[in-house]
């Protein structure tokens, strides 16, 4: 009997030792297949691979750096739970076999901000990369083609985004969660879909459910607005108002008009930020939300609350589409007495410049040529000011030795 119960244990630990084995080398091989399949886009490290014999695989410090950015994103824990041994097993050989149900959660996400996050080549393109303008478009300086940033968040006390995702697959659909520490959250149930993660081509098909999708701001909003506001040289009302009539440009644009009352939720949601739920339908014309006829004069309106109450009145209708022109540079203000804020051109030491990445700079050299442009990289030994060129941004790189004066837009004190 000893002999027996010796055996069983041996045989256990054998098993357990070849299904650990197991899971490691197959899940080995998946991912390095999906991280040559994302090697167009960026780099997936994935770190220390462990896993349960519950059916789990963890990935331990593993990262995501995507080719725009110039940060990655860390990523110190996701955990993928088939459910059973077995299940895993299954999807690691063949993944397209997913179970009915599973979830996803990554934990310690964390990506560090700086002045500059996306590289030169990303914000080259115009405002959508397409030619329409942008419809959201907030605006954190006089000039306003100049947009908020990471730079402008850093300076809002927000240097890094950390928080953590989960999702959860049910045979009646799949629901999802994304948590951020002081920038609010995410949540979205999406009826009746089934996720392949081989083939996400079907998510875009417009064939399912409306998604019901929740955002809550965590404050964020108003944040930002008293902060873009006051750099703009703006009330926050008028601040918002801006961003508003950009957003019935950009819907002009593409041949849309939205409604007063969408127009007035936009406005709230710019201002005091709150709970905002839609009903949406990813990759269907307008993301699913009703575009009336231009003749109509009634229709359906979209799904939305707003804090807990339901908002009526929100589509889009068809108009002729109206081409915009690029707005003009902005114009200096007069000259303001001693000692007022104004908006103006202001001196800055060139060791300070780090902290003014994004912000619009007027360069003199030593050869009295003067270079206006947005400031996008500074380094001990030279500064880069893009400036406008055909319709995107083209980088002068200039030595620091050779600049004699440095100057930013910005809102402040006249002296």
């Amino acid at each position: 009997m000893k002999r027996l119960l010796t055996w069983l244990v041996l045989l256990v630990l054998v098993g357990f030792g070849i299904f650990k084995a197991g899971v490691w080398w197959l899940a080995d091989q998946r991912l390095a297949e999906a991280r040559l399949a994302l090697d167009e886009y960026g780099v997936f490290e994935r770190g220390a691979i462990g896993s349960g014999i519950e059916g789990r695989l963890v990935l331990s410090g593993a990262s995501w750096q995507d080719f725009r950015l110039t940060r990655p994103l860390e990523i110190g824990r996701l955990e993928f739970d088939a459910g059973s041994p077995l299940n895993l097993l299954t999807v690691l050989i063949a993944p397209s076999r997913v179970p009915a149900r599973w979830s996803l959660q990554a934990s310690r996400l964390g990506l560090t901000l700086e002045a500059t996050m996306f590289r030169n080549w990303v914000t080259a393109g115009g405002d959508t990369g397409t030619g329409d303008p942008a419809l959201l478009a907030l605006a954190c300086a006089p000039d306003p083609r100049q947009q908020i940033s990471s730079g402008d968040l850093m300076r809002m006390g927000i240097t890094e985004l950390t928080g953590e995702l989960q999702l959860q697959q049910e045979p009646g659909g799949l629901q999802g969660e994304i948590n951020t520490a002081g920038t609010g959250s995410l949540e979205f149930n999406w009826p009746g879909v089934q996720l392949d993660p081989v083939d996400l081509s079907e998510l875009t098909a417009g064939t399912f459910e409306p998604m019901n999708l929740t955002v809550r701001d965590g404050g964020l909003m108003r944040r930002v607005a008293a902060y873009c506001s006051r750099e703009s040289g703006m009330e926050p009302p008028a601040w918002a108002g801006r961003a508003v009539a950009a957003l019935r440009d950009g819907l002009a644009a593409r041949g849309l008009m939205a409604s007063e009352q969408l127009l007035a939720l936009v406005r709230q949601w710019l201002l005091e930020g709150g709970e905002l739920t839609v009903a949406v339908r990813p990759g269907a014309p307008a993301w699913g939300i009703p575009v009336w006829e231009p003749e109509a004069t009634g229709g359906d309106d979209w799904r939305v609350e707003y804090n807990g109450a339901r908002v009526p009145g929100v589509y889009l209708k068809k108009v002729l589409p109206v081409v915009q022109a690029a707005p003009d540079a902005a114009v200096e203000p007069v000259v303001a007495g001693a000692g007022e804020m104004k908006v103006a051109w202001h001196p800055l030491a060139l060791e300070d410049a780090g902290q003014w990445l994004d912000y619009r700079v007027r360069v003199t050299l030593s050869n009295d040529n003067v270079v206006t442009g947005r400031l996008v990289s500074v380094s001990d030994r030279e500064l880069e000011v893009a400036r406008v060129v055909a319709g995107g941004e083209v980088a002068y790189p200039m030595l620091v030795r050779a600049i004699t004066g440095l100057e930013v837009w910005r809102r402040g004190r006249q002296e």
